[in-house]
């Protein structure tokens, strides 16, 4: 199951706590004090991950929690720091302080994020040492690691998303573009969670199709319209062989728009799907419909070698 959302709580570790000895050895009845102080506790980090595709390692793991810092002891032992935890996201996760609002969004894997810190170590006795108590018995209690609740949201980085109904042959043209092999069958909804290709260097995300309010929460498309708001290029898959192209072409762009209409703003390119299995005339009469709505058009079949090299070629065009 592909997870891009989840609430999970981090709680740092606590640190440890200082000493409150005195010397003692067969020479030395009554020695001065020697407690050690206590260790910080580990810090919780989050990174970007390339080999991680999803949050599903969280679906039943709502708490992390990092290491305690250990104790202080006599003989001035200081205490070992703990270590610390990093978790590991996919790159384009957002961060959210569900607590303060604070947002921090992971876009690459060498950079960690601290999301919550340790409690620092107490101190010991012989820290509170001095010319006018030269016997001190008081001690620190190690400090409360900090304890967060965050929503980790996924927004895929792709350069480029492919959109439409369902079933209007965006896997396979994600297929034939690329070496990605998503589900394709010849019925609504094969495609239930994005799948993500390599153009040429270039990320390609198939989004799960989308019908008449998606925007609103029916069917698949509400939980992955989010992932189109990081894309640069959108090709928008008809299928020729649909009854109303231009009422298909209006029924997403509307969910853009009631989503968030910055959406309308992308870059956009019509590809006409299935043409093999209608007639050149007819093409040309939906091509002409849809050109009322958008000039960007190409149409063909993820079967056409010469189809699928004037859509890469008019895609990197966009892109540049």
């Amino acid at each position: 199951m592909f997870i891009d959302s989840v609430d999970i709580t981090v709680i740092a570790g606590n640190g440890g706590s200082g000493a409150a000895t005195f010397r003692r050895t067969a020479q030395t009845a009554f020695g001065g004090p020697d407690g050690g102080n206590g260790g910080n506790g580990g810090n919780i980090y989050v990174q970007g991950s390339v080999h991680i595709r999803d949050l599903s390692a969280f679906r039943f793991k709502k708490t992390i929690e990092a290491e305690q810092g250990a104790h202080g002891t006599k003989h001035n032992g200081f205490g070992k720091n703990a270590a610390h935890t990093t978790i590991f996201v996919p790159i384009g996760t957002r961060i959210t302080d569900t607590d303060t609002g604070d947002i921090i969004d992971i876009l690459d894997t060498d950079t960690r994020i601290l999301v919550a810190e340790g409690g620092k170590g107490g101190k010991g006795n012989v820290f509170f040492k001095s010319p006018t108590n030269r016997a001190p018995e008081n001690k620190e209690p190690g400090g409360t690691g900090q304890q967060k609740h965050i929503h980790l949201e996924l927004y895929l980085i792709a350069k480029i998303g492919l959109v439409g109904l369902p079933n209007a042959g965006k896997s396979s043209l994600l297929a034939a573009l690329t070496r990605a092999r998503p589900a394709i069958a010849p019925y609504p909804f094969t495609t239930l969670e994005p799948s993500i290709g390599m153009l040429d260097g270039y990320a390609i995300a198939d989004i799960p199709g989308l019908i008449e309010g998606a925007s609103n929460g029916k069917g698949l498309g509400i939980q992955f319209l989010k992932h189109i708001e990081k894309t640069e290029v959108l090709i928008h898959c008809i299928d020729c062989t649909n009854t109303d192209v231009c009422k298909a072409y209006n029924t997403v762009r509307n969910e853009f728009k009631n989503y968030n209409p910055e959406l309308m703003q992308k870059k956009e390119l019509i590809y006409l799907n299935k043409t093999d299995l209608i007639d050149e005339n007819i093409v040309q009469k939906l091509i002409n419909e849809l050109k009322h709505l958008n000039p960007e058009i190409v149409a063909g079949s993820v079967y056409s070698q010469k189809t699928l090299s004037t859509l890469t070629s008019r895609i990197f065009s966009m892109l540049r």
